[in-house]
């Protein structure tokens, strides 16, 4: 899925990449591998909009993506569960909603990733370390901190408009 997405990632390829490996294999291990291929799929298009759409308001553009995809592969009946994953996946508070087994994972999956352990759901530090030892951020957690002060530049007034109460 993220090979159609090279040219846009650029240098940030392998970046996402091993971001995207991190969180599927957090949340499957918050979950249940059963689900593998919806979590895979939600996953890969979460931040997806930052590139794509060259913003840091990607929510959206990063659900446009996911549906794309979808109807191409012939799942589009996964539709409201992937958008649901990717528009809340930044929630602040636990998700309590539908298909919350699939989306409250994906949450806490992504924070895990981006505090880089700091928040840890009950899952043992060394599964953590060997998740990132396997995919190491390669400059991610830094362009998290550049797109960030960007954003607070251009607009200090919402620098985090993707984050949900």
């Amino acid at each position: 899925m993220l090979e159609k997405h090279a040219a846009e990632l650029g240098r940030d390829f392998t970046a996402y990449r091993n971001h995207v490996y991190r969180v599927v294999n957090l949340c499957v291990a918050l979950s249940s591998e059963d689900q593998l291929e919806k979590i895979a799929t939600a996953v890969a298009f979460h931040d997806l909009g930052i590139w794509t759409d060259r913003t840091f308001d990607y929510l959206q553009p990063s659900v446009d993506l996911a549906c794309v995809h979808l109807n191409q592969a012939g799942k589009a009946e996964w539709t409201p569960e992937i958008t649901e994953m990717i528009l809340v996946h930044h929630k602040i508070s636990p998700y309590r909603g539908q298909s919350q087994w699939l989306v409250e994972p994906l949450r806490r999956a992504d924070l895990i990733d981006v505090s880089m352990g700091l928040f840890a759901f009950g899952l043992p530090r060394r599964l953590i370390k060997e998740i990132s030892s396997q995919w190491p951020s390669a400059g991610f957690h830094k362009r998290l901190v550049l797109l960030e002060l960007n954003q607070l530049r251009k607009q200090p007034w919402n620098p985090l408009p993707m984050v949900r109460l």
